[in-house]
């Protein structure tokens, strides 16, 4: 196929032999979180985990939602639920957010928040129950598997900004007999 017309070149640009415009866009933006979690993320600032409730389906759920993705009811009241739950799954990472190698693994997992209904959770790290970091695979596998109950760290009151990372992370408890 044959496209009529002159193709350009970046030198034709540079040379400034073509009529051109180069344009940045200020767009000043403000972002709102919505109803549902506008309230969760001010009850992380307060050290509290919320969920919704579905009338029709009876699930709680969490992040919450203001209707039902399942039944597409809305969602009639807030729900206090525990800051524990267990792990659903995990990933042992060698990665940094950035792409970059670490030497400690680090430990991304899915949690189901205890008052919450099955399978609703939250994505966030999990530490090491007496020291933080994390030496070795070996070490993580000793500590954790899908199942492990966790309990969150919640960063000082005072540092509290209304945002996931209110809670520093999560670290593997005992299960109470």
């Amino acid at each position: 196929m044959e496209f009529k017309g002159t193709p350009l070149k970046d030198k034709d640009i540079k040379e400034k032999k073509v009529f051109y415009v180069d344009w940045h866009v200020k767009a000043n933006y403000a972002w709102d979180c919505g109803i549902a979690l506008s309230y969760f993320f001010e009850g992380l600032k307060n050290g509290k985990i919320y969920g919704r409730s579905c009338p029709k389906c009876k699930r709680i759920t969490l992040p919450p939602r203001m209707f039902c993705e399942l039944c597409f009811h809305p969602t009639d009241k807030w729900v206090l639920l525990k800051d524990t739950g267990r792990i659903n799954t995990f990933s042992v990472s060698y990665l940094n957010w950035d792409a970059s190698r670490r030497e400690k693994p680090q430990v991304p997992a899915v949690i189901e928040i205890d008052g919450a209904s099955e399978g609703m959770g939250i994505l966030h790290l999990i530490a090491h129950p007496e020291k933080i970091e994390w030496e070795n695979l070996d070490e993580v596998l000793k500590y954790i598997k899908v199942g492990t109950k966790v309990k969150a760290v919640w960063k000082d009151e005072k540092e509290r900004e209304g945002k996931i990372t209110d809670i520093k992370y999560f670290i593997p408890i005992k299960e109470e007999k």
